[in-house]
C-alpha cells in the first residue's frame, strides 16, 4: 500500500489540543481531496455515552456533504479521540465503520494515527494503517 495522507501540523496541533480540553470522546470531519486533509470541522458528539463513544452530530455531516455537491471541500473521513486508551481502532470502532475507504484519525493523548477503513482490512478486520505524512 502506497498510500499516505498528508495534513498540516497546525490541524494535528489542533485536534490534539481540543482532545486534550475535553474528558469526553471529540470528533469532527476531515475534508479534503483523496490523500490530503486541507481542512478539519470539529462536530458535536451526540452519543448517549461521550467519554468512551462517539458520534457525529448528523446536522453538521448532512452540511457538509451538502457544501461539497456545492463544491467546497470533499468530506474524506473523520477524526475523534480515545481519552483513556490508545490511538488505534476499537472493536467499537470496527464495528461502526463501513468499508467505503474513509479516512479515520484517531487521537489519543499526543499520539495521532490514521487508518483507511476497508473489507478484510488488517486491525479488527476493518481498518488498514495509514501513514501520515504531517507537513508544516
Amino acid at each position: 500500500m502506497g498510500e499516505t495522507l498528508q495534513i498540516s501540523r497546525s490541524l494535528v496541533s489542533g485536534i490534539i489540543s481540543s482532545a486534550a480540553r475535553s474528558a469526553d470522546e471529540i470528533c469532527g470531519l476531515l475534508l479534503g481531496e483523496e490523500g490530503h486533509v486541507t481542512q478539519v470541522r470539529a462536530c458535536r458528539n451526540v452519543h448517549s455515552t461521550p467519554a468512551t463513544h462517539f458520534e457525529l452530530d448528523p446536522a453538521a455531516l448532512f452540511a457538509a456533504l451538502r457544501s461539497a455537491r456545492a463544491g467546497g471541500p470533499a468530506v474524506i473521513g473523520h477524526y475523534h479521540s480515545h481519552p483513556s486508551g490508545r490511538a488505534d481502532p476499537s472493536p467499537t470502532d470496527a464495528a461502526a465503520a463501513a468499508p467505503d475507504g474513509s479516512i479515520w484519525i484517531i487521537v489519543a493523548g499526543k499520539d495521532v494515527t490514521a487508518w483507511k477503513a476497508v473489507r478484510d482490512g488488517a486491525v479488527h478486520g476493518r481498518f488498514d494503517p495509514l501513514p501520515l505524512a504531517i507537513a508544516r
